[in-house]
């Protein structure tokens, strides 16, 4: 169950990352767009490992990577 709530966490914030830079509440280049992408990555690769479901792991692998990167260079303005 606990394993559940982290993925569905996790979606939830992939999902409202991208809300708000749809709706121009924060920019892409943001350090918070950035950490909601990284945090709401790990948790649907903690679900998704668990669940073996390997392809939504090494999706959300590269996702937390570009989220890693984009939050590198925010940090660096």
């Amino acid at each position: 169950m606990f394993i559940e709530i982290i993925g569905w966490i996790g979606a939830g914030g992939v999902l409202l990352a991208y809300l708000l830079v749809s709706t121009r509440k924060i920019a892409p280049t943001s350090k918070e767009y950035q950490l909601i992408n990284l945090f709401g990555a790990l948790g649907i690769i903690v679900n998704s490992a668990v669940h073996m479901a390997i392809p939504s792991v090494a999706l959300n692998v590269a996702w937390l990577l570009i989220a890693l990167y984009g939050l590198i260079k925010a940090i660096g303005k």
